[in-house]
């Protein structure tokens, strides 16, 4: 009796919740495209990241967003201090004119917090959102999001499906213990240590890359799709299969926790051990096609005599300034002189610059307006590099997505250019030249 008592309060709690976002919703005045181009109006579209670059919703023959607008999602858990920074990232002012879109309750939830957390005064729903310009990533069906995966894992007819034969990995390094545990249905395993050898932990041979290759039956023309526990450690195997040739490399984004999010449909997994995939006899062209995508010292260096060169430095702040190396393995300290600050996260294992509060890859126009702060744009020769590669290598597959020219990871990183004392390093801060 208690118990049931609680499910129909905990069940009139959460209708008044809704009815109080329903109220909100219909309270809000609406705006044309035309109307919020002539109030000045930002633009925020509250679906989620996956909508909002480039997937069509149910329905629709194109997807992506509203020219301009950046992406708040209703699903995010937005913690009380990471609102400031976001804000201010997506340039949202209380004193200016918004615009929503998007699922009518996630509207009335934004415009809810927004109003009565954050002071916003002028809130609108945009009305013909679906007619309105869009613009979306480049390369958005090479990110792709869970239920696209799980549909595609059915047998469903899928948009952007593979061409051909396609495969499903989970990357990680070392042995696959996490995994043992629960993973995605289906999924085979590679483990970095396969990708990349010590001492440096730079990139494998050519032909351990090519055996690595074989074994997962993985050809130039498979599609193969990464997930990770940590997005780096697939960023880092989707950098080398591009390297390599692989035509139709894909990202599973947010990784693992967005396949586990509660806040998504409930998602299967499994336990045991990994899919062995039958061999390939061949990889159908010779590795490697884009060696270009791979930079070594004297490369990182001829970099920096270019005018159009940027040497990016994907390492967290106190790193870039020499506060901490950021490796136990690693002991001297600074960066590389003259490379530009590509910004990361807090630490060595983090990307947080990068990633929406759910984990998901930012919008491209944060991306680019982080960058440019430090010259780095589409134009310009440009070489990521963190520690070891990880990063840098997430990095360098964001920059894919929208689809720059001239990019590669230096591969060395800081742990081989710091090796050698003839080559110049910097601590301290500074600021973009």
């Amino acid at each position: 009796m208690f118990t049931s008592r609680i499910i129909r309060l905990a069940t009139l709690w959460c209708a008044a919740l809704l009815w109080h976002g329903a109220v909100a919703a219909s309270e809000l005045l609406t705006l044309t495209f035309k109307e919020a181009q002539a109030k000045h109006a930002r633009f925020i579209d509250v679906r989620s990241s996956n909508y909002y670059q480039g997937w069509p919703m149910e329905g629709e023959s194109q997807g992506g967003h509203v020219k301009g607008a950046v992406n708040l999602s209703g699903d995010w858990k937005i913690d009380d201090d990471q609102w400031p920074r976001i804000l201010a990232e997506k340039g949202l002012a209380k004193d200016k004119p918004v615009a929503l879109y998007g699922d009518k309750r996630q509207v009335a939830e934004v415009a809810l917090m927004l109003e009565k957390q954050h002071g916003f005064t002028q809130l609108y729903e945009l009305s013909d959102w679906q007619s309105a310009p869009r613009e979306r990533l480049a390369r958005w069906q090479q990110l792709v999001y869970p239920q696209w995966l799980e549909a595609l894992r059915k047998g469903e007819k899928v948009v952007a499906a593979p061409k051909g034969e396609w495969k499903l990995f989970e990357v990680g390094w070392g042995a696959p213990k996490a995994f043992l545990i629960g993973h995605i249905p289906g999924a085979g395993y590679i483990d970095t240590n396969r990708l990349e050898s010590e001492p440096l932990w730079n990139k494998v041979s050519d032909q351990d890359l090519e055996k690595l290759l074989l074994e997962n039956g993985i050809r130039h023309d498979t599609t193969v799709i990464l997930y990770g526990r940590n997005t780096m450690a697939a960023a880092r195997a989707a950098h080398f299969m591009l390297y390599a040739g692989v035509k139709d490399v894909r990202l599973l984004d947010g990784g693992f926790d967005a396949w586990t999010n509660q806040y998504v449909r409930m998602l299967p997994t499994e336990t045991g051990l990994p899919t062995r995939y039958e061999p390939a006899k061949g990889f159908g062209v010779t590795l490697p096609q884009h060696p270009e995508y791979l930079t070594d010292v004297p490369g990182a260096k001829k970099i920096l005599t270019e005018r159009d060169g940027a040497l990016v430095s994907v390492r967290s702040w106190p790193e870039f300034i020499g506060e901490t190396s950021g490796y136990s393995y690693i002991e001297p300290k600074g960066d590389i002189k003259g490379a530009k600050w590509g910004h990361a996260g807090v630490d060595a294992n983090d990307m947080s610059d990068y990633h929406n509060p759910d984990g998901t890859m930012k919008d491209a126009a944060q991306l680019l307006a982080m960058w440019q702060q430090w010259g780095i744009t589409p134009d310009k020769q440009t070489a990521f590099y963190c520690g070891t590669g990880w990063r840098a290598s997430e990095a360098f597959f964001y920059a894919w997505l929208m689809d720059w020219k001239r990019i590669s990871v230096f591969d060395g990183g800081w742990y081989e250019w710091s090796m050698d004392a003839k080559n110049p390093v910097v601590s301290g801060e500074r600021k973009p030249q």
